[in-house]
């Protein structure tokens, strides 16, 4: 029961079971079909502001991008060639798809 793989599915079951049993429980405004947003009891207006992740996306993944190949980089054994070697091929796969991404 303590192997990893069943203690996996018993956590996930558990998450589900909780996940479903919270959801009936949410909060929901009972105005007119139950679906409206909560607003602790003030009437919310049409939205009129949509905002636009289109711009920030890419920052994101650039950011992530970045981070991930640092972190990599940094935890490379400085004694080890083939080990940096690994380390030099990631960070040229991590410009190429930088510079994907940024493409025009």
């Amino acid at each position: 029961m303590l192997a990893p793989p069943i203690a996996f599915l018993i956590v996930l079951a558990a998450v589900g079971v909780l996940s479903f049993g919270m959801s009936r429980l949410a909060l929901t405004n009972h105005k007119k079909d139950g679906l409206q947003p909560y607003a602790c009891g003030e009437d919310v207006p049409d939205h009129m502001i949509q905002p636009n992740y289109g711009e920030f996306l890419p920052f994101a993944v650039f950011f992530t991008v970045l981070h991930v190949t640092v972190l990599v980089v940094a935890t490379v054994p400085a004694v080890t060639l083939p080990a940096l070697f690994m380390a030099t091929i990631y960070v040229l796969g991590a410009v190429v798809g930088l510079s994907v991404l940024y493409r025009r």
